[in-house]
């Protein structure tokens, strides 16, 4: 039976069948029998080749589905922040956080103009705040040790007591004081925004 050049075994694109070939039976048979293909000691090569093939394939689209799906999860969990994007509650949690529109995807928009939104969605913060120019900041002299002072987002108008950071930094603050993210999108009017606060329901410093 001659050999036949190419991949002739269906549905396994990802696998060389010349590669195949090109090994010996032995090692053919050793590899089918850690894949657990039966009736390896009475095939001949080719048939070797093809049963290899499958097993091979079947591995790699085992994989490739597992990466998808992990891709997946991060996509969905990307920059949302440990609560998902939900607004914190406590004892001292104010009446403006009360009425705010919840926010906890990029996806949502404000029910009205002017309307006010709560968030903790990394994601939403921080194109919130690129739209607008403004970098994530801490105030000069109010550090505690290593731990950063009080959070705002500097949007460059030449306040001196304002030093930028990275947003990994201020997340992390962020996310440990429990704080939430009260803004606005549009004025009543229509144009845009820079209002924000953040607020802690415990009333820690922000």
């Amino acid at each position: 039976m001659s050999e036949k050049p190419g991949n002739q075994t269906p549905n396994t694109p990802d696998v060389s069948e010349t590669e195949l070939r090109n090994m010996k039976v032995d090692e053919l048979r050793n590899e089918a029998k850690e894949e657990n293909i039966p009736g390896t000691s009475g095939m001949r090569k080719e048939e070797l080749v093809k049963e290899v093939a499958k097993a091979r394939q079947e591995g790699a689209d085992h994989n490739q589905g597992k990466d998808t799906g992990a891709e997946a999860e991060d996509a969905q969990d990307l920059g949302a922040g440990p609560d998902g994007g939900k607004v914190r509650y406590g004892d001292d949690s104010s009446k403006s956080l009360k009425y705010s529109q919840e926010i906890t995807s990029t996806d949502e928009e404000p029910e009205r103009e002017g309307r006010s939104l709560a968030t903790t969605h990394h994601e939403v913060i921080r194109q919130w705040a690129e739209e607008r120019g403004g970098v994530p900041a801490t105030v000069d002299g109010t550090e505690h040790g290593d731990h950063l002072g009080v959070l705002r987002i500097d949007f460059r108008d030449k306040d001196a007591n304002l030093r930028e950071v990275s947003w990994e930094e201020w997340f992390k603050t962020f996310d440990e004081r429990r704080l939430n993210f009260i803004y606005q999108e549009q004025r009543t009017d229509g144009t845009q925004s820079n209002f924000f606060r953040l607020e802690n329901p415990d009333r820690e410093d922000a």
